[in-house]
């Protein structure tokens, strides 16, 4: 039962549900990761620990958990700003793989790209069911996919589902996220919230030393990806979104999203 709310950031409201606190996505209309959403994002997953938060439920609003970054705000941006948000990011991804409490993902509806790659981080994903899309759109709008979601992808659905939706740009049905493990629930989206509240809850039960120290061994591998030096990888990252291909495609998709928001 939600004990309390209030808004932590203008781009997320937290719910309190007794040690379990919610982080629900709060950019409409989709949830689109903004600068702003994702540092606030990031801040709130690294500082739950230090209030007295024993796990973490991160959600979205009924229909569209997130949509992926927010590429009409990103394309106004220059180089020195692009550079910020991807470090930005792979920072919120660091947080969610090295997260000391475990961290549920609830995920309330359409979730490509971004939206996907959030809870690959996380430690339990339940989705809604319903005529929702996930998966990994970045091939489609001209960027490759970059190696430590690559990684953390192929750890969770093994080397060739993970080849076939990286490569080929794939979005996927609730039902088959489920079959090939991407998801590890789905159930009614009414329910989707609660349900990850009680996985929690149920980890929570357990002898809190031997849990926490048997999930920090089978999360290390997870959290390892960002032991090593990064820089290299992100300057390729960064240099692909500036790549001919990538920008026009960006564009082309800032466009024809004007529209439909125009009509």
């Amino acid at each position: 039962m939600v004990i309390e709310a209030k808004i932590t950031a203008p781009t997320i409201i937290t719910l309190g549900h007794g040690t379990v606190r919610e982080l629900r996505l709060n950019h409409p209309p989709a949830n689109a990761l903004s600068p702003q959403l994702i540092v606030a994002l990031k801040e709130a997953v690294e500082g739950a620990p230090q209030d007295g938060v024993r796990a973490l439920v991160l959600s979205g609003a009924p229909g569209m958990f997130s949509a992926g970054l927010d590429v009409p705000l990103l394309l106004t941006l220059n180089r020195a700003e692009i550079a910020a948000v991807w470090h930005e990011l792979y920072a919120l991804l660091r947080a969610l793989a090295s997260s000391p409490i475990p961290i549920a993902a609830a995920i309330t509806g359409h979730a490509p790209a971004g939206g996907t790659v959030l809870p690959l981080f996380c430690d339990w994903r339940g989705m809604a069911e319903g005529d929702w899309k996930i998966g990994f759109s970045e091939v489609q709008v001209g960027l490759p996919l970059p190696p430590v979601i690559f990684a953390a992808l192929k750890r969770q659905v093994g080397s060739r589902q993970a080849e076939r939706l990286a490569a080929g740009g794939s979005l996927i049905s609730v039902a088959e996220a489920l079959n090939i493990g991407l998801v590890d629930e789905t159930l009614p989206g009414e329910r989707v919230v609660n349900r990850a509240v009680e996985w929690c809850q149920s980890l929570l039960a357990l002898p809190p030393q031997a849990m926490a120290a048997t999930r920090r061994k089978a999360r290390s591998d997870l959290a390892g990806l960002f032991d090593q030096g990064l820089d290299r990888e992100l300057d390729d990252v960064i240099a692909s979104w500036w790549s001919d291909e990538a920008q026009t495609v960006l564009q082309r998709l800032a466009e024809r999203l004007a529209k439909k928001k125009s009509k």
